[in-house]
């Protein structure tokens, strides 16, 4: 680990803070139960030390980095290793369904350190390209994590926990402090998984659901008369009536299944 920080300049802009502990990489290895048949996608390769743990009981491992200076260190790093392969490139333009193709596996997981900067595009990636990933096990910043984990009626609560819910089974698994990092980030992080729903909620039209839920909290401070007001109110108060509630409501006292009552009833 000394070699890394000696030779390599951290770029801020690509939100660079390797994780240098070795029993939290473990542990995260741990955690995701990697199958027999598996292959894992690693979005932030970094200096290869969760790669080569993965490495271990996957099947198959591409890992994505988009700095091609940790060339020379990850190939030293994964040497021994025949099963993975590293694509020096922007994971957001990458053609996913493309990269997966020449590979022979039986489940899909995603399995990483996700940069900061950049987290809640790479999931929205994820989920989008429709990959049919089965699991994810992904660190990410402590206050992300509890927006993605947030229930009902608290202040994490947002767009993002209901379109990553209508997915996925979220499930917070370990706090990692900003300690165990080079450098130093300025904030804690969280380990989170998402485990693929057995059967999703009926929607009648996917893009105008996630459309509602944008809208609806795009002013938090507002209630979904205002912030809904270019849809028909009178059939989302409707729908509300069923609840015992009305246009005075705010975004964030509204269940997933309860936006998706209104949104097939638009």
């Amino acid at each position: 680990m000394k070699k890394i920080t000696a030779n390599h300049q951290f770029k801020k802009k690509y939100g660079q803070n390797f994780l240098i502990d070795e029993n939290i990489l473990t542990k995260i290895v741990n955690k995701a139960n990697i199958r027999e048949e598996t292959l894992v996608l690693e979005v932030g390769v970094g200096s290869a030390n969760l790669t080569k743990k993965i490495a271990n009981v996957a099947k198959y491992v591409i890992g994505y980095e988009i700095d091609e200076t940790l060339k020379p260190l990850v190939s030293e790093s994964l040497e021994s290793h025949e099963n993975v392969k590293v694509i020096y490139d922007d994971f957001l333009k990458r053609d996913l369904i493309k990269d997966v193709k020449e590979f022979d596996y039986n489940h899909l997981f995603v399995v990483a350190n996700l940069p900061y900067y950049i987290t809640t595009p790479i999931i929205s990636k994820l989920i989008e390209d429709n990959l049919d990933i089965d699991k994810m096990v992904i660190m990410v910043q402590k206050e992300v994590g509890n927006r993605i984990n947030a229930k009902p009626n608290t202040k994490d609560y947002s767009s993002l926990t209901i379109f990553i819910h209508y997915y996925f089974d979220v499930e917070k698994l370990f706090d990692v402090s900003r300690n165990v990092f080079i450098p130093k980030p300025n904030v804690d992080s969280i380990i989170i998984q998402l485990k693929k729903r057995d059967k999703k909620e009926h929607l009648k039209d996917e893009k105008l659901f996630f459309k509602l839920i944008r809208d609806a909290f795009k002013y938090k401070r507002k209630n979904l008369r205002n912030n809904l007001k270019d849809y028909d109110l009178e059939k989302i108060n409707t729908v509300l009536s069923r609840y015992g509630l009305d246009l005075t409501v705010r975004a964030e006292q509204l269940t997933m299944e309860q936006f998706i009552t209104i949104a097939n009833a638009l």
